[in-house]
């Protein structure tokens, strides 16, 4: 082989081997299908999110922020947990539920009157009803489908008005579905919630490998593909009954299944 056909020859090998590095590197470096489409589906997801909490206008602040909702059934519907809402208002003090909707512009909140029409306290959930035009509702998923490892996304305010009432998206997997009761060692690691748990229902509800924050209690969990909504953020329920034997709280987060959900706002529209 001439000197010359030698050097064509490693200057095509050189360019394969080149185009072969770029291709290794833009995929190495290029967006799984599932951060696709959560990139696409964040933006559908945040108009349905708002703040739950009360409203009192001689307060300052006059919005007093104790969870996250999002717009379900008609979009005049919120759901979020049942022990984010208060048991008793200061109804002397003209104290009313209330949401907030975040606005467009930087700092801009809408307040909203709402009242409660639905709670399940043994699922920790409840159903408000807000006044005004509806807001962009998100759709449950059907029961089933949801498996361990699946990819899971979930939006809310995970610390409160704090940073902003600007909607944060978390996402995760699902790390286990798990009996939210577990029979415990000793006797004296019962209390009268996990007993009633053991007892009644084999609750199951999903662990998640993610980390949310109090705040984001009541916070959708939906598929990032698909927006659809498959439980709800649960961060004192849930490990009020779980991890009872525990002297702390852990860092895991759960969620209810959207079933129980389902089940509830049915009939309100």
């Amino acid at each position: 082989m001439s000197a010359g056909a030698r050097h064509g020859t490693v200057r095509s090998a050189r360019r394969r081997w080149l185009l072969g590095l770029g291709a290794l590197c833009a995929g190495a470096f290029a967006p799984t299908s599932a951060f696709a489409g959560l990139v696409a589906t964040v933006p559908r997801i945040r108009p349905s999110i708002v703040a739950v909490g009360t409203f009192q206008r001689t307060r300052n602040p006059a919005f007093r922020f104790l969870g996250t909702g999002f717009a379900v059934g008609s979009g005049r519907l919120v759901a979020t947990n049942a022990h984010v809402l208060p048991e008793v208002l200061a109804s002397d003090q003209l104290e009313t539920l209330a949401i907030a909707v975040p606005g467009e512009g930087a700092g801009s909140v809408a307040v909203r009157a709402a009242s409660r029409v639905a709670t399940d306290r043994d699922k920790d959930l409840a159903v408000l009803r807000i006044e005004g035009p509806p807001l962009p509702a998100l759709t449950l998923a059907p029961d089933g489908g949801v498996s361990e490892g699946q990819d899971i996304a979930f939006t809310g305010f995970p610390i409160g008005n704090t940073l902003g009432f600007s909607p944060v998206t978390h996402r995760g997997i699902i790390a286990a579905i798990t009996p939210i009761g577990i029979p415990q060692a000793r006797a004296r690691e019962l209390d009268p919630a996990l007993i009633r748990r053991l007892a009644t229902d084999p609750f199951l509800v999903y662990q998640l490998d993610a980390t949310a924050y109090p705040g984001n209690s009541g916070s959708p969990v939906f598929d990032p593909q698909t927006g659809r909504v498959l439980g709800v953020i649960n961060m004192v329920f849930v490990k009020s009954t779980k991890e009872s034997a525990l002297t702390d709280p852990s860092g895991i987060s759960y969620a209810i299944p959207v079933r129980y959900l389902r089940a509830l706002i049915a009939g309100l529209e």
